[in-house]
């Protein structure tokens, strides 16, 4: 990709995809703002003074927030923190939050600036491929809770999201391939250029120099930008994006948030594709193929097994369930994403014996 690519999320934001684009952090940030609260995690200070520096030569004042890494960081404690940092230094609604990290540090920093004096700007630098493709677009924001994963939170769209293609080459292998469910899942659900992509050449999927990796994100942007810009609230269309995530994030919370948020989002989609399968509405070789791709770039594809009582439960307290009714994404076919409601508990207990490792 020679020249930076702006892909528009209906007229609330843009997401630039490039390489080198560091230093544009500040074109995002809208005009009037006098100070930013930076928020970076432990593993990206070095993106985050770039990012600080580039943000003081243009004239703002950076107020230096570091947070915990990963999951650690989405905790109200936290959260209330960076509310005591805003305070301290009078923030006001023409200020910005300045997020640079994984999706855990995008989630809590926008979820924080959606609540500070009912909402200020906040402008991501995603660091992970999975906050890329995810985490970072969209607006989504929110903060866990011993009940589980995203159970507090709003929706605060940005003011703009900036990916550095080039930040890839510092991230550790294991996260980059889990990132790639995210981008695997845009495939499946709307996208089948994607998975072409990945199948034609898994290793260079998964490296930063990949011949494709720039196309992957592009694309993968764009089925959640066009999903978003229909459905800023997560109405049906909106939730065909959690493809696989109920289950997968059942699996983050019983592991106590230790697997990666892809690894446990691959499973979830084998499982749904299991489900749509035992309930008759996909066919097995689309099922195979889940395995196949996810497989290929080093993603798992299934749970230690054991243990479908304790998903069960955290399953029904997902915000996607209604009452006492489980919804779930599944496909009648790639790119045919559909709602099934209500499953009966013999078809879930059969996909998860069709994804049990022992």
């Amino acid at each position: 990709m020679s020249e930076p690519v702006r892909i528009p999320v209906g007229d609330q934001h843009d997401v630039l995809v490039g390489r080198g684009v560091l230093g544009d952090v500040v074109d995002l940030v809208p005009e009037g703002v006098r100070q930013v609260l930076l928020v970076h995690a432990a593993g990206f200070e070095r993106h985050a003074a770039v990012v600080g520096r580039r943000l003081e030569d243009a004239g703002l004042v950076v107020r230096d927030a570091p947070v915990p890494d990963a999951e650690r960081a989405k905790t109200a404690e936290v959260a209330a923190r960076l509310w005591a940092e805003l305070g301290q230094h009078a923030f006001t609604r023409s200020d910005a939050v300045v997020a640079v990290g994984g999706g855990a540090v995008t989630d809590l920093a926008g979820f924080v600036a959606a609540t500070w004096l009912r909402g200020v700007a906040v402008v991501h630098v995603p660091t992970t491929l999975l906050a890329m493709v995810d985490a970072a677009v969209g607006g989504k924001t929110g903060i866990n809770t011993v009940e589980g994963k995203n159970l507090v939170g709003s929706f605060h769209p940005p003011a703009g999201v900036l990916c550095d293609l080039d930040v890839l080459a510092t991230l550790p292998r294991p996260d980059l391939v889990a990132g790639l469910a995210e981008v695997v899942k845009a495939g499946f659900i709307a996208d089948p250029r994607i998975l072409e992509l990945v199948e034609a050449d898994p290793a260079g999927a998964s490296a930063p120099d990949g011949a494709h990796l720039a196309e992957l994100v592009e694309r993968a942007v764009r089925v959640k930008a066009e999903v978003v810009a229909q459905d800023l609230r997560e109405s049906w269309l909106r939730e065909v994006l959690n493809y696989g995530h109920t289950l997968g994030h059942a699996i983050e919370q019983a592991d106590g948030y230790r697997r990666r948020h892809g690894e446990a989002v691959a499973v979830g989609m084998v499982y749904a594709a299991e489900l749509a399968r035992a309930a008759g509405l996909l066919d097995a070789a689309v099922v195979d193929r889940h395995r196949e791709v996810l497989a290929g770039v080093g993603l798992p594809t299934a749970d230690v097994g054991g243990r479908f009582d304790t998903l069960l439960e955290v399953m029904r307290r997902d915000k996607k369930s209604r009452g006492a009714r489980l919804r779930f994404v599944v496909l009648e076919d790639i790119a045919r994403p559909t709602r099934l409601e209500g499953p009966d508990e013999s078809l879930l207990r059969a996909a998860y014996a069709a994804i049990s490792a022992c």
